[in-house]
């Protein structure tokens, strides 16, 4: 069985590592890197997709090592991709280190705090990686979470095959000043050895449970002028996109949750909000920030499109649109919260049995981290 093929918590670990990916709503494609048995991968995988990521593999005929995997899978690969390893999971914001990577090279996550001597460490200073350090008694500073930004350029200066990654061509990076890291905290599992694989099965959908902050649109992420379903006429409040991302760093799901009785009015279609809040999320991706989800309800009932003219749960003040996530994402519920700027979002918030914040204006990332700030204490 491949390792990532193995069953945590009734499922593929694999299924669990693509979801994590496509929650974030930016690939466009999720390439796997397969070889042994590789055919159950592909029957489970090719051509599925998930989120706005269709899924492909690479399949290899002979084991060519981490590096030579690269290789062989070469033609299929952009200037610039993220690479994971298969066998772990680390939870944190993915994003982050996409927008600090620089140019050239490679950029690799490194997992603060982790005690124990089974894995070796990294020298950083700043944020070049200076060394490597075998594992060891007593052996300290951040490990390889095996998550990397790759340019491809590194791709073609691999040498002779098989070739490993971790032995053969970071170390020669690091040589040359071309490695880099930023060390992150955040639940880390590798089910490389049986006591954690059984630890993972135990823990880890409980781990990635996680409270949400569900934001209203119009007036909180955006200036409410009326009916807004075109981009270029859109205007982010201020700290809006900064707002979005400290809630993704602690930790957090983020939502939005927004009334678009503009469809129900003939104002605009569906089309236009899907493709608005395509347009918002690459916009928040150039800060590190993304939406878990975006949720809309287009009915009302005094609509005049067929179809759209109706009372709905989904619309606030109802809860229905924060229920609906619910079911679909493992949320924390104790501490999640709402953040609107009308008194129809505050219902929606009691309603659903979370704490709901009024915004009044001004900087979304200032009174957004006070509140997480504050649910961090509590």
């Amino acid at each position: 069985m491949p390792k990532p093929m193995l069953e945590i918590g009734s499922r593929p670990f694999l299924d669990t590592l693509i979801d994590e990916l496509a929650r974030y709503d930016v690939f466009d494609e999720i390439l796997l890197l397969a070889g042994h048995k590789a055919e159950l991968v592909e029957a489970h995988y090719v051509g599925v997709m998930r989120g706005r990521a269709r899924i492909a593999v690479s399949r290899e005929t002979q084991p060519l090592g981490t590096a030579g995997a690269l290789i062989h899978a070469r033609d299929l690969l952009h200037n610039r991709f993220l690479l994971l390893n298969g066998d772990s999971l680390f939870d944190f914001n993915l994003l982050d280190l996409i927008s600090l990577a620089r140019t050239g090279g490679v950029h690799m996550a490194l997992r603060a705090g982790v005690e124990g001597d089974r894995y070796g460490r990294v020298v950083l200073e700043a944020d070049v990686v200076r060394e490597f350090l075998a594992p060891g008694i007593g052996a300290t500073g951040p490990v390889n979470a095996g998550i990397y930004v790759v340019d491809k350029s590194v791709v073609s200066d691999i040498g002779k095959l098989p070739a490993s990654l971790e032995q053969d061509v970071f170390p020669k990076l690091a040589a040359c000043g071309a490695l880099h890291g930023t060390a992150y905290r955040g639940y880390f599992i590798d089910i490389g050895i049986p006591e954690d694989l059984a630890r993972a099965d135990r823990e880890l959908h409980e781990r990635l449970r996680r409270p949400a902050v569900f934001f209203d649109r119009d007036g909180v992420l955006n200036r409410d002028s009326g009916y807004a379903y075109e981009a270029d006429k859109l205007e982010w409040i201020e700290g809006a996109r900064e707002a979005v991302k400290a809630v993704n760093d602690a930790g957090y799901f983020a939502f939005v949750i927004t009334n678009q009785s503009g469809i129900a009015r003939g104002y605009y279609e569906e089309h236009h909000v899907v493709a608005l809040h395509r347009w918002m999320a690459d916009q928040m991706a150039l800060v590190g920030a993304h939406i878990d989800a975006f949720e809309y309800c287009p009915d009302h009932p005094e609509g005049t499109i067929a179809g759209y003219c109706r009372a709905s749960d989904r619309r606030k003040p109802a809860p229905g649109m924060i229920t609906d996530l619910v079911k679909r994402f493992p949320i924390d519920m104790t501490r999640s919260m709402v953040i609107g700027d009308k008194p129809s979002d505050m219902e929606a918030a009691q309603a659903a049995g979370v704490a709901g914040h009024l915004f009044a204006g001004g900087n979304l990332e200032a009174f957004v981290r006070e509140r997480l700030s504050s649910a961090s204490k509590a």
